[in-house]
């Protein structure tokens, strides 16, 4: 890779750990963008090519994997390498091809970290993309922190059985009303894949004649909280569907939207 135009992108909502990594990358002469989470992550992505992509795997909104996997669908043809980032051992996530990544490092103690993070750059300036008999796997020992995080996973994918579970389809939009996670219902009434609609307006989804409705909607529970949710109906695809539009709270704090979303027939039969 060329020094002068070496340009990494880091994802991580542990803003320790970005400038640690940042740091590292800028002794090495490289241009450092930073995102905070998979969303800023996505939206670095689509507005300018990299040399370098790291990635922790476990981030609110939109997480490591989903990014990868964003990455390898819209940009088949990249030429970077992805390393991934975790605090727990590789496999207690999946394995690095189901992944996606190139290249694991485990965040352990600084010291162990910067050296193995140190050692995965003189390789990659020379030869970018990991070959059959390249280590790819970087683990330190005393992962930090190892019993939270085996928690944080542990709940991650009981919400994420829930939502798959849910019997309808489930959106969650973020503030800026983008849509940041799609269950596979959800991602089956608008026939595409999660990388088709990851970081994507809502509102872009639909007819521009069903456009004022949808906003109407956002609004509604947005400005009379009071009312709870919101209800309406649109096509897509050609079908019907009830969608149902309520407020994402955490801690008292409006975090975004839900969406429910329901073939209007199958609803109307049910009831």
């Amino acid at each position: 890779m060329n020094k002068i135009s070496k340009k990494a992108l880091i994802v991580d909502n542990d803003s320790f750990f970005v400038e640690f990594l940042a740091e590292l990358l800028e002794a090495r002469e490289y241009s450092v963008i930073k995102a905070y989470d998979g969303k800023e992550g996505i939206s670095s992505l689509e507005q300018e090519s990299v040399d370098l992509l790291l990635v922790d795997m476990i981030m609110p909104k939109i997480d490591g994997k989903q990014l990868i996997k964003f990455v390898r669908t819209k940009f088949p043809d990249a030429g970077f390498p992805i390393i991934a980032l975790s605090g727990v051992m590789i496999e207690q996530l999946d394995r690095l091809e189901e992944i996606g990544a190139d290249y694991f490092i485990a965040k352990g103690p600084m010291e162990k970290m910067a050296k193995h993070i140190e050692t995965l750059l003189d390789k990659i300036e020379v030869e970018p993309m990991p070959s059959e008999s390249d280590e790819v796997i970087f683990q330190a020992s005393n992962l930090i922190p190892r019993q939270i995080t085996d928690e944080l996973i542990q709940t991650v994918n009981f919400h994420r059985a829930v939502s798959e579970g849910a019997g309808v389809g489930i959106m969650v939009l973020d503030r800026d009303t983008r849509i940041i996670i799609a269950n596979s219902s959800a991602l089956e009434i608008m026939s595409k894949s999660s990388e088709e609609i990851l970081n994507r307006q809502f509102v872009s989804l639909f007819l521009r004649e069903e456009t004022p409705k949808v906003i109407d909607a956002l609004k509604k529970v947005l400005l009379k909280q009071e009312l709870g949710k919101a209800f309406f109906s649109a096509f897509i695809n050609a079908q019907k569907i009830r969608i149902i539009v309520s407020l994402l709270k955490i801690d008292g704090e409006i975090a975004g939207w839900i969406i429910t979303m329901e073939d209007a027939g199958k609803w109307a039969e049910q009831v």
